[in-house]
């Protein structure tokens, strides 16, 4: 399984389609494998960033606010979204793995030895 969230900076990006940036997490027996690598995007673009989430062959998409027509392409093409989703793109990365990853979430950092608030 490949979850890719929609950047920006270390946040998801608040847009789909303004999106620069993308964070590919490959997820094998419930732990992400290996290190989760960027992927720099020639230009905000929903066109594009649909034709790379299909290349890459990602199961789950985690962004911000998209386009229904950009949105329902995707679970076309029988890849989940979760959208609407404020806050860190690793945390909204391990919410999405546990299955409590949820559309309209706000993500909360969370430090080590401390609760989250």
């Amino acid at each position: 399984m490949k979850i890719l969230v929609t950047l920006q900076n270390n946040d998801i990006a608040p847009r789909f389609d303004l999106a620069t940036e993308v964070l590919i997490a490959k997820i094998v027996r419930g732990r992400i494998s290996g290190e989760p690598r960027t992927v720099l995007l020639p230009g905000p673009g929903s066109d594009e960033l649909c034709s790379l989430i299909i290349r890459e062959e990602a199961s789950l998409v985690i962004c911000g606010g998209i386009e229904e027509s950009h949105f329902q392409y995707l679970v076309w093409k029988k890849i989940e979204v979760i959208d609407r989703v404020i806050g860190p793109a690793l945390q909204a990365i391990a919410l999405a793995m546990a299955k409590q990853l949820r559309p309209g979430s706000i993500v909360r950092l969370v430090t080590e030895g401390r609760a989250p608030s």
